[in-house]
């Protein structure tokens, strides 16, 4: 965890997310939130994180982990985490300042096409593509897939460049559970999620 805001600051203007704990940068609480790691960023350009689905995360849904929650953990690998972290740059503020500002919200979901599926004890990694970024919203295209049990992941994607990003330019061994496009959000100011007391 980044406490002195100087030092985060520092990496928001000059760094990446690669580090930063996704609890520091995504607003949902533990239960919602489908980032474990930032693997890769490029600030302008695109991301990768893994996530493993926990217990809760399959309960009562036949041990699977969801679609619709691989959608949102997409989303928050990509649109939500890149978003945030440039509109902090912008406005140079940590984004728990950005929070009192802006909630993140749904704009849009393009095609989602899903080749196979998660399960609790499955790692996967999100590799979201920018494709927009205007006015606080942004589109994000890209993949998930699941990672061989045992298969260091962590260390896999140090080297990792836009071009490859690009490309899908991964291991053979990574098996494709879905194919996402134009995943779009939007920071919205915080007043309009307010309701009159």
């Amino acid at each position: 965890m980044i406490t002195d805001r100087a030092a985060y600051l520092d990496i928001i203007q000059n760094g990446n997310l690669v580090g930063v704990d996704p609890e520091q940068m995504l607003l949902h609480g533990p239960t919602k939130r489908y980032v474990d790691k930032y693997l890769w960023h490029s600030p302008n350009k695109g991301i990768v994180t893994r996530y493993a689905p926990t217990e809760r995360d399959v309960e009562d849904h036949f041990g699977i982990f969801r679609g619709v929650d691989q959608v949102e953990a997409f989303a928050q690998a990509s649109t939500v985490s890149c978003a945030t972290f440039l509109e902090c740059r912008k406005l140079n503020c940590t984004p728990a300042e950005l929070k009192d500002m802006f909630i993140p919200a749904f704009i849009s979901i393009g095609n989602v096409n899903f080749y196979n599926y998660l399960e609790y004890g499955d790692t996967f990694v999100c590799l979201g593509n920018i494709t927009f970024f205007k006015w606080r919203q942004m589109a994000c295209s890209g993949r998930i897939y699941k990672i061989p049990r045992g298969f260091d992941v962590d260390d896999y994607f140090d080297d990792f460049t836009e071009e490859r990003l690009l490309k899908y330019d991964i291991s053979k061994d990574f098996i494709q559970v879905a194919e996402l496009f134009d995943i779009t959000g939007r920071a919205i100011k915080i007043e309009l999620f307010k309701k009159p007391e």
